[in-house]
């Protein structure tokens, strides 16, 4: 095993709930309203789409980059109050330091939003850190995961990545990762080259090398 990847919102913190209120409160001041619903349709995607879909789903005639602005606003506001990990996640950070495993985080949200996070999960646990701000196209398009082996200089099929979202997990895939899923939002089926599990404390060091032939 090369290196282990780590997804961040809704798989190593709890921050889809955070999205929620502020994706509420955003639609909300652009005159609709925002339901579970339409969560599941961004989970694990892009900046640019959760702001088009916005747009789309309230007609408004607002700039993207000042709806942008809303979203940061009131991710910055909300992350600043602090953000728990999720269950198992900071013991199997440890756990791969422990047996020399190197680890990365590639995430579709923007700089700001992962240093936010990062300073209640720690940043020194993870050798590469690939942000929106990064790639020129984010989940599901294979390229987060193909410049976080790159910068690793890890060979993708001996890389596990650790997903909570059906976008992220084609990522992975489709960039020749093996995949331990923990569906968040979304429900997420087993398959060849990938393992669902309920949650990260179901995840240690010796599942995970057992993935990689």
């Amino acid at each position: 095993m090369d290196a282990v990847l780590f997804d961040m919102d809704g798989l190593l913190v709890d921050t889809e709930r955070v999205w929620f209120e502020v994706e509420c409160e955003v639609v909300t001041r652009l005159g609709g309203s925002w339901g579970p619903e339409h969560q599941e349709r961004l989970v694990g995607g892009s900046w640019e789409r959760s702001i088009a879909y916005m747009l789309e789903l309230t007609g408004a005639d607002v700039a993207p980059v000042v709806i942008g602005s809303w979203l940061m606003d009131g991710m910055e506001r909300r992350l600043a109050a602090g953000v728990a990990p999720m269950p198992g996640a900071v013991e199997l950070l440890r756990e791969l330091a422990d047996h020399g495993i190197r680890a990365g985080l590639v995430t579709s949200s923007l700089r700001a939003i992962a240093d936010a996070v990062l300073k209640f999960v720690g940043r020194e646990h993870f050798e590469v850190i690939v942000t929106a701000d990064d790639v020129t196209r984010t989940k599901p398009h294979p390229e987060p995961y193909l410049t976080a082996t790159r910068l690793l200089s890890a060979d993708p099929a001996r890389c596990i990545v650790l997903e909570d979202s059906p976008n992220g997990v084609a990522s992975a895939t489709a960039a020749g990762c093996r995949v331990v899923a923990v569906p968040s939002v979304l429900p997420i089926a087993q398959a060849p080259g990938r393992v669902v599990m309920p949650s990260l404390r179901h995840v240690d060091v010796e599942l995970l090398r057992s993935l990689v032939v």
